[in-house]
Protein backbone atom coordinates (compact mmCIF):
# COMPACT_ATOMS: atom_id res chain seq x y z
CA UNK A 1 0.00 0.00 0.00
CA UNK A 2 1.33 3.23 -0.49
CA UNK A 3 1.56 6.35 1.19
CA UNK A 4 0.07 6.86 5.10
CA UNK A 5 -2.12 9.16 6.63
CA UNK A 6 -2.73 8.68 9.86
CA UNK A 7 -6.31 7.71 9.19
CA UNK A 8 -6.26 6.72 5.26
CA UNK A 9 -3.81 4.56 3.53
CA UNK A 10 -3.65 5.19 -0.20
CA UNK A 11 -2.28 3.83 -3.70
CA UNK A 12 -2.86 6.68 -6.06
CA UNK A 13 0.56 7.14 -6.71
CA UNK A 14 1.07 3.38 -8.05
CA UNK A 15 -2.00 3.24 -10.07
CA UNK A 16 -1.77 6.31 -11.38
CA UNK A 17 1.85 5.40 -12.48
CA UNK A 18 0.79 2.08 -13.95
CA UNK A 19 -2.14 4.13 -16.07
CA UNK A 20 0.81 6.11 -17.20
CA UNK A 21 -0.42 9.38 -16.11
CA UNK A 22 1.81 12.23 -14.56
CA UNK A 23 0.25 14.35 -11.92
CA UNK A 24 -0.17 16.95 -14.34
CA UNK A 25 -2.35 14.70 -16.37
CA UNK A 26 -4.68 13.59 -13.12
CA UNK A 27 -5.06 16.85 -11.93
CA UNK A 28 -6.30 18.52 -15.02
CA UNK A 29 -8.68 15.46 -15.42
CA UNK A 30 -10.05 16.06 -12.20
CA UNK A 31 -10.01 19.90 -12.21
CA UNK A 32 -7.63 20.80 -9.23
CA UNK A 33 -3.97 21.44 -8.71
CA UNK A 34 -0.91 19.38 -10.13
CA UNK A 35 0.41 20.01 -6.08
CA UNK A 36 -3.02 18.56 -4.74
CA UNK A 37 -2.69 15.44 -6.27
CA UNK A 38 0.91 15.66 -4.65
CA UNK A 39 -0.08 16.07 -1.42
CA UNK A 40 -2.87 13.48 -1.59
CA UNK A 41 -0.31 10.87 -3.20
CA UNK A 42 1.62 11.45 0.04
CA UNK A 43 -1.06 11.27 2.21
CA UNK A 44 -0.80 15.16 3.34
CA UNK A 45 -4.00 15.93 2.55
CA UNK A 46 -7.29 13.75 2.70
CA UNK A 47 -9.08 14.08 -0.56
CA UNK A 48 -13.13 15.20 -0.79
CA UNK A 49 -15.71 12.84 -1.92
CA UNK A 50 -16.14 13.93 -5.22
CA UNK A 51 -12.52 14.45 -5.64
CA UNK A 52 -11.88 10.46 -4.97
CA UNK A 53 -14.62 9.82 -7.17
CA UNK A 54 -13.09 11.87 -10.22
CA UNK A 55 -10.02 10.28 -9.66
CA UNK A 56 -11.09 6.98 -9.21
CA UNK A 57 -13.13 7.50 -12.71
CA UNK A 58 -10.15 9.28 -14.33
CA UNK A 59 -7.68 5.85 -13.78
CA UNK A 60 -10.73 3.38 -13.93
CA UNK A 61 -10.52 2.03 -11.24
CA UNK A 62 -13.01 2.32 -7.46
CA UNK A 63 -12.38 4.94 -4.75
CA UNK A 64 -11.70 1.41 -2.51
CA UNK A 65 -8.68 0.48 -5.00
CA UNK A 66 -6.58 3.74 -4.18
CA UNK A 67 -8.04 4.44 -0.49
CA UNK A 68 -8.50 1.88 2.49
CA UNK A 69 -9.05 2.27 5.75
CA UNK A 70 -5.95 1.11 8.31
CA UNK A 71 -6.77 -2.52 9.62
CA UNK A 72 -6.65 -1.19 13.18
Amino acid sequence: MGRNHKNLLNNLQEIRKSAGLTQQDLSESANVSRKSINAIENGIYVPSTVLALKIAKTLGCKVEDLFKLPSD
